[in-house]
This record gives structure tokens, C-alpha cells and sequence, in this order.
């Protein structure tokens, strides 16, 4: 299958069967998603839901997590993977979307990629979630997940790469979409160690289980 209908095939399945996808952070503002995300890094949505709420309860805006101290902050979110280094860069956020952008969250990569904590991945979520820009969000799940599929190339090493090549051949209006459908796609079924590709509904485009298939036949 060229690479051209692979991606056609795909889009058009995630089209009909889940066209309406949304991240899995919860939120209810721009405020609370950047928060949320820089919390995220290398820890489940799951868990972020389950300390956000009392966080954002103290600290509910940029000015009062500004003024929030090391501690408070700490104690809030203390069950999160690396709780020092994230209390440290959720005050340092605070204080500059008050001191630089008026206690908003900006709307672009060159500004948001500034604020500590903030990757180029959190702010493609940003960019993505709030502002709907075409943005891809290249995460574990998206890195793994466009290789096995055969949206990208193997070989691809950075997670910059393989948003490069995304990028290319998805139509921007989907592209915010595609995120999502990549990521609980990894989440769900196209597990890292364990796939569950018996299960799997995109196993007739899905290049490593043509591999698969192909060498069980040999």
C-alpha cells in the first residue's frame, strides 16, 4: 500500500468512526490545560485529573499560582512524576504569563515555548486544544504509533522529525483531530509492549501487521 492511501485509509476510518475527539486532560480554560499538560510529561492523564482539581482550587489563575510558594505547590501535586522540577516551573509559568503576557496564555509556538516547563510539545497541545491551529503534539504514543502504522518512516529518530512528517501529508483542517486519534489509539490498543492488534480495527492498514502477517505465511 503506498503511503499516500495508507493515510487516506486511516483518516477517513477516524473520520466515521470518532469524528469528534478531545483531549482527555481536564480543563476549562486555557489557564488550566497549560497547567495541566506541564504536568503531564511522562505521567498519566489519569493521574493529573485526579490532582488538578484541589490544585486549581488554591491556585484557580496565573496571578495566584505566581504568588503560590514552593511548598504549597508541592504538596498539591507531590503524587506527579518529578514534583520538584514541575512545582518549580508551574510558579516560574505563573510568573511569566503575569509579568509577560497579562496572566494569558499566548497563542504562539515562539511565545509559548518561553514559559518554563513548556516544550514543543505542550505547546502544540496548547496550540492544538485551545487556539485549533493545525499543531501536532508528538508524544510517545504519536512517535510510536505513526511508525508502526506506516505514516512515517522507521528510521525517523526525533519527535521534531516525525511532526515534520506528519504535518506534510495530513490536511491542516484534520491535523488537530489526528493528535488525538493517534494518541488514545497508543493509549488503547497500539500498547507498547503489548499491542493489542487481534483487536485492532486498523490492522488492514497497519504496516507492521502486514510485516507480521507476511512473515507467518513464509
Amino acid at each position: 500500500m503506498l503511503r499516500k492511501d495508507r493515510y487516506k485509509a486511516l483518516l477517513d476510518y477516524f473520520q466515521a468512526e470518532h469524528p469528534e475527539v478531545e483531549t482527555e486532560l481536564i480543563h476549562r480554560n486555557p489557564y488550566e490545560l497549560i497547567v495541566a499538560v506541564v504536568l503531564s510529561a511522562q505521567c498519566t492523564d489519569k493521574r493529573v485529573n485526579m490532582v488538578t482539581p484541589p490544585l486549581f482550587e488554591t491556585f484557580p489563575d496565573a496571578e495566584s499560582l505566581a504568588k503560590g510558594s514552593f511548598e504549597e505547590v508541592f504538596s498539591l501535586i507531590k503524587s506527579i512524576s518529578y514534583p520538584n522540577n514541575k512545582a518549580k516551573h508551574l510558579i516560574g509559568l505563573g510568573q511569566r504569563l503575569v509579568g509577560v503576557y497579562g496572566g494569558e496564555v499566548p497563542a504562539t509556538m515562539e511565545e509559548l515555548i518561553t514559559l518554563p516547563g513548556v516544550g514543543r510539545k505542550t505547546a502544540n497541545v496548547i496550540l492544538s486544544v485551545i487556539y485549533n491551529q493545525p499543531a501536532m503534539a508528538v508524544d510517545t504514543h504519536v512517535f510510536r504509533v505513526s511508525k508502526r502504522l506506516g505514516l512515517v518512516n522507521k528510521n525517523l529518530s526525533t519527535p521534531l522529525a516525525v511532526e515534520k512528517s506528519l504535518m506534510m501529508h495530513i490536511p491542516s483542517a484534520l491535523v488537530a483531530r489526528a493528535h488525538h486519534w493517534l494518541i488514545l489509539h497508543g493509549r488503547y490498543v497500539c500498547l507498547a509492549r503489548n499491542p493489542k492488534c487481534a483487536k485492532c480495527e486498523l490492522s488492514n492498514w497497519c504496516k507492521d501487521f502486514e510485516k507480521a502477517e507476511k512473515i507467518e505465511t513464509e
